[in-house]
Parts: C-alpha cells; sequence; structure tokens
C-alpha cells in the first residue's frame, strides 16, 4: 500500500481531467453559473475594479494634477462632492456585488462537489461489490478503504477549491496585468522586474512540498495499514504482550509523518516570506519610480496609487496558486488511483442472456480443474520429477496452473445430504466456492439442475444457496435485520421461526432487546458460538434449495454442536445439502461421503462403506473415534 502511494504523477494530465469531468455532467448548469460568478466577480469586484475607482477619484477631485478623462466620466458629476460620493457608492456595489457572487459561487462549487464525491463513492462501492472474491485476496482492505474515502476527498478539494480558484487567480492576474499595461506600461514592467525572481522561489518550494507532501502520503498509508492490523488484532497482541512493541514500531511510523509535516510548514514559514518580501520590493518600486514621474509631471498622484494597490493585489493570487498546484497534483495522484480500481474488470459477470434452471437443486461437477493462480515455468526436469503417484503435481503438469482441483467429478441428487471430507487444503472448501462462483473455473463445467452455472443469472444462482460459514459475520445492526439481511419478505415470524429450529430464540429472548438486541461491529459482544447459531438462523430463514454448511460446527462447543445436529436434520429435509467438516461424528449420516485428498476425488460412499473399504476415510476415522469409540465399547478398561 505505502509503494503505491510512492506514485506522485503529474500535476496536471489532460487525460485525468477530461474524465473528472464527465462526472460534472449531470450538474452543467451549476457549474456553468460558478465560472460566470467567478468571472464576473474578478472583472467587477473590488480586485480589478478597486484600485481603477480610487486613481479616478484622486486624478478627478482630489489632485491638483491635470485629468485625462476615464472610461466612467459620462457618468460621474463634475462636482468634487458629488463624485467622491459616486465613487464611494460605485466601490461599496462592487464590495455587495462580489459578495453575492462569492455566495453563489460558493455554495454552488461545495454543493456540486458533494453531488459528485456521492457518484464516485457510490459508483467505487457498486464495483467492489461486482468484483469477485479473488481479487480482494491481492488486495488490502485499507487499500480500499483509502480509495473510497481520502483519495474522494482529494478529488473533492480539487473540485470545490483547487480548479475553481486556479480559474479565479488566473483571471484576477490577468485582469491586473491588462489594466496596468493600459494605465503606464512602463510603470507595470517596473512592477513586474521581481516576477522572474519570484517565479524561482515558487518553483524550488513547489518541489521541496512535493517531497513534503509524497512522504506525507506514503506515512498516512502506513498508518492505516498498521492501525487496522493491528486493532484487528487487539486479541492476539495483548495476548502475547506485543503492546510495547507494537506502540514503539507506531511511534516510528507517526514519527515519520510528523517529520514529513514539519518539512512542509518550514517551505510554507519561508516560502510566504520571501514573496512577501519581494511584492515589497515590488511595490516600493512603483512608488519610488512613479512618486518621482508624478513629481515631475509625467505620471498623476492617482495611476501611482492605483499601481500601489494593483501591486498588492497582484502577488496574492501567485502564492495562492502555489498552494493550489499541491491540491492539483494530490487529485490526479488520487484520480489515477481511483480510475485504476474502476478499470480493474469484473471477472465473474451474469450472461448477456441467462438461462434459468428449473429443478429441486441436482449439483454436478464435470471434470472440473481449477486454480487460484498460475506459476512460474519450471525446467523440464522439474516437472518429469513432479509426476508421482500417477498424478502430477499441481505445478507439474506443463500448463502453467497451480492446480488446486483436477479432474473432480461426482454428482449430488435433489434432496442429498453429500459431507465432503479430507485433510487440510484438500480442495473441501474450494468446492463451495466454485458451487456459488466466486471464482470460474479453467476446466470442465459445473451445472445446477443441468444448466452450466456460468450460463446462469449470479443473483438467481446464489438465491438457491442457503450457507453458513466455518468464520461467521455478522454486520452491525440487530440481531434480526442480521437473519433477515435485507430480504424485506421475510417476516418477523419467519425470523423467529429460523432462529427456533436452530435452538437459539431462547437466547436472544433473554437479551434486553430480544430480536431488536444491536449488534456491534462484527458480532463483538457474541461468543463464537451464539455468532454461528445466528448464522445458522439466517441461512434458515431465506428458504434455499441448497445448503451448504462450511466447517459450520467448528466453533461450537459439544453441547451446542448436540442441539446444531438436531436443528440440522430438520434443516436438511427437503433440501440438497452439502457439509464439510473435519468432525465426522457431524456427517455419519450422510447419503453419500465424498473424499478429497490433493484435489482429487479418492473415494465416495456411505459411512459404512468407505470404512469397510479401509481407505482414506477409514484412516481419518482411525484418528479422530476408533480409540474412543473402543474405550466406550470396553469401559472396564479404563482407569
Amino acid at each position: 500500500m505505502a509503494q503505491e502511494e510512492e506514485v506522485l504523477g503529474k500535476a496536471y494530465d489532460s487525460r485525468l481531467m477530461r474524465r473528472l469531468l464527465t462526472y460534472l455532467r449531470p450538474y452543467w448548469w451549476q457549474s456553468t453559473v460558478a465560472i460566470s460568478a467567478i468571472f464576473l466577480k474578478v472583472f467587477l469586484g473590488p480586485d480589478v475594479l478597486g484600485p481603477y475607482l480610487v486613481a479616478i477619484a484622486i486624478d478627478k477631485y482630489l489632485s491638483a494634477h491635470a485629468y485625462h478623462g476615464s472610461l466612467l466620466d459620462g457618468w460621474l458629476s463634475s462636482n468634487p462632492w458629488t463624485g467622491v460620493g459616486q465613487i464611494a457608492l460605485l466601490y461599496l456595489a462592487s464590495l455587495l456585488f462580489n459578495f453575492v457572487l462569492e455566495f453563489v459561487q460558493t455554495y454552488l462549487m461545495q454543493w456540486t462537489g458533494q453531488k459528485v464525491m456521492y457518484d464516485l463513492r457510490s459508483q467505487i462501492f457498486r464495483h467492489l461489490q461486482e468484483m469477485h472474491v479473488g481479487f480482494y485476496d491481492k488486495n488490502p482492505v485499507g487499500r480500499l478503504v483509502t480509495r473510497v474515502t481520502s483519495d474522494v476527498d482529494a478529488l473533492n478539494e480539487m473540485f470545490t477549491a483547487g480548479v475553481v480558484s486556479i480559474f479565479e487567480d488566473v483571471f484576477i492576474l490577468g485582469g491586473i496585468m491588462f489594466v496596468m499595461l493600459r494605465m503606464k506600461w512602463w510603470l507595470a514592467l517596473i512592477t513586474f522586474a521581481v516576477l522572474p525572481l519570484i517565479f524561482w522561489v515558487t518553483m524550488l518550494f513547489r518541489k521541496s512540498v512535493r517531497e513534503s507532501y509524497r512522504r506525507i502520503r506514503v506515512a498516512i498509508a502506513r498508518i492505516n495499514a498498521y492501525l487496522q492490523e493491528h486493532v484487528t488484532g487487539m486479541i492476539v497482541l495483548q495476548l502475547f504482550n506485543r503492546e510495547r512493541r507494537a506502540y514503539r514500531k507506531f511511534d516510528q511510523i507517526n514519527a515519520q509523518h510528523m517529520d514529513a509535516f514539519k518539512d512542509a510548514i518550514l517551505a510554507y514559514a519561508i516560502y510566504y516570506p520571501v514573496v512577501e518580501l519581494l511584492s515589497t520590493i515590488a511595490i516600493a518600486s512603483a512608488l519610488w519610480f512613479g512618486g518621482l514621474r508624478a513629481m515631475a509631471g509625467a505620471v498623476t498622484v492617482g495611476t501611482v496609487t492605483a499601481f500601489v494597490l494593483y501591486a498588492q493585489r497582484f502577488f496574492r493570487p501567485i502564492q495562492d496558486l502555489s498552494e493550489k498546484y499541491n491540491i492539483l497534483q494530490s487529485a490526479m495522484a488520487a484520480s489515477e488511483r481511483v480510475f485504476k480500481l474502476l478499470d480493474t474488470p469484473v471477472e465473474i459477470v451474469s450472461p448477456a442472456n441467462p438461462v434459468s434452471a428449473q429443478g429441486k437443486g441436482r449439483i454436478e461437477f464435470d471434470h472440473v480443474w481449477f486454480a487460484y493462480r498460475k506459476i512460474e515455468q519450471e525446467s523440464p526436469a522439474q516437472t518429469v520429477a513432479s509426476v508421482t503417484n500417477g498424478h502430477p503435481h499441481p505445478a507439474g503438469d506443463g500448463t502453467g496452473f497451480d492446480w488446486v482441483l483436477r479432474d473432480v467429478s461426482f454428482a449430488i441428487e435433489p434432496g442429498e445430504t453429500v459431507a465432503i471430507v479430507g485433510h487440510t487444503g484438500a480442495g473441501k472448501t474450494t468446492i463451495i466456492s466454485l458451487l456459488m462462483r466466486f471464482y470460474d473455473i479453467q476446466k470442465g463445467a459445473i451445472r445446477i439442475d443441468g444448466v452450466d452455472i456460468r450460463d446462469m443469472d449470479l443473483g438467481e444462482l446464489r438465491r438457491r444457496y442457503g450457507v453458513v460459514l466455518q468464520d461467521p459475520f455478522l454486520f452491525s445492526g440487530t440481531i434480526e435485520n442480521n437473519i433477515r439481511l435485507g430480504s424485506s419478505w421475510i417476516t418477523n415470524e419467519q425470523v423467529e421461526l429460523a432462529a427456533e429450529s436452530v435452538n437459539v430464540a431462547d437466547f436472544i429472548r433473554t437479551l434486553p432487546g430480544g430480536f431488536r438486541e444491536p449488534v456491534l461491529e462484527r458480532g463483538s459482544t457474541l461468543s463464537t458460538g451464539q455468532k454461528q447459531l445466528i448464522s445458522f438462523a439466517r441461512a434458515l430463514a431465506h428458504d434455499p434449495k441448497i445448503l451448504i454448511l462450511d466447517e459450520a460446527t467448528s466453533s461450537v462447543d459439544t453441547e451446542t454442536e448436540l442441539r446444531v445436529r438436531d436443528a440440522l436434520t430438520r434443516m436438511v429435509e427437503g433440501r440438497t445439502s452439502v457439509i464439510i467438516a473435519h468432525r465426522l461424528s457431524t456427517i455419519q449420516r450422510a447419503n453419500k461421503i465424498i473424499v478429497m485428498h490433493k484435489g482429487v476425488v479418492r473415494e465416495i460412499g456411505s459411512h459404512q462403506e468407505l470404512l469397510s473399504q479401509r481407505g482414506i476415510y477409514w484412516k481419518l476415522y482411525e484418528l479422530q473415534y476408533k480409540e474412543q469409540e473402543l474405550g466406550v465399547e470396553n469401559p472396564q478398561e479404563i482407569g
């Protein structure tokens, strides 16, 4: 994550900017009005118009020098008292007009920025929901959260402050330069003489601040990643007394962030006084040379006064542009990361013309081959050496895939309860993931009621399943909402009936809020067994055609397991059920048991049939229960 933040990108990328501006299309009239307000504010506001009015007031009414006329003479009175009052009212009107335009521009751009942020975050979240599970295996959660929060905030700042202020500053600079050159071009050139020095200082400042902001972003990324990991793993951290070590590491990362900010503060502390000094020199030069020429009668006092005022206003936008450059650069880097995420293709999609499966839930794996990843090309010697026991090593069949499942074939009839067992890494959970099409297989076919799942609509396919995973996940909200999970067609009576069926209703009713009891993040106030039972109720409430239990009883105690086993008897009635379990006690009554070994189906049969074969299942049974069974059958031997 930190390495990704290292990339700064360009300060301006026309390709990215064009794509960003497409988000303004739904709000084009608000943006147009805001830009128009900026334009009017610049040329009719006090920054450009104010000094010009002061020059007229001094030369026409207050100075003894000859007055050469102005564009406003047709509207101004020849009487000094009246004329000065008119100019004062014009100045006041300019201020009020500027206030109204500032309000319109600020409100509309802030409103538009929030709408763009809303649209962009919605688009990112919708895209994240569409990404397949393998995407999250490779992308840390902290990085994805940063895309939706910090990066979108950077783009909002660009829309509401960066681009708008850049337009305004450029218009102000252009307007002031135009008026100054029209009034006295030689005095304008004297005032602008310090610009090369200011541009040189600005380039140094920008380079320094750019490096500081890069380090700040890297430090923030590291803080986010470190904080998320250690807050999530707080139990382990405290269990092994790693608090002090973890704090020292966090302190180092936090210090890097602070040091980067200190360098940025130092750059600002030097840059602004230097620009102020150079701008003061420009003002002093205009005052000196203009004053000398005024005493000689070559220029009016009002013109010199206007130049002093213009010079004061001229250098503020230059300072502002330097700061907005950093906002623009951060926005370009953020947009590049956001668009990279949005451009990541969705690999698992519904077909254009989906086929609807009609049936009661028949499952068929037909010569399925699957790998999570490709491997590096291995040498011919490694390929030959990897062939063992008639089965190629996952990395040794020359296809370039690290096979997790190899030529897996079996069928589960409607209403059957089938268990899948095997050692860790045998491919049991992978079969479940493929059934729900979290991944697509490389070879073979998986069919539900005779239809290839790749030809089915994803929503329709997954609505067929009720799944209870090994690690139960509860959302923030209430117990009732976690069972219903947004399915409005599930009534309160069905929620309670599902809880009754899995023997968790009595526990829920003992809680202060009952079924409306608040659930904190990840169900932290509930035990693992209680969360597991609520997951059972969730699966049952949705009345699925196919029930999938992936190590669903591994997190419960023996007493709870007995209650769950009793509930399972009712849950599997009339449903196709697939059970993955290490505890063989939970699957002995299954109609069929599939034994996986190193990604291959090695045995299929009932509990008694597999024991009689004295194969892999028999060995697993021996390891778990044979000694215990002998002890129960011969109690006199105990002790």
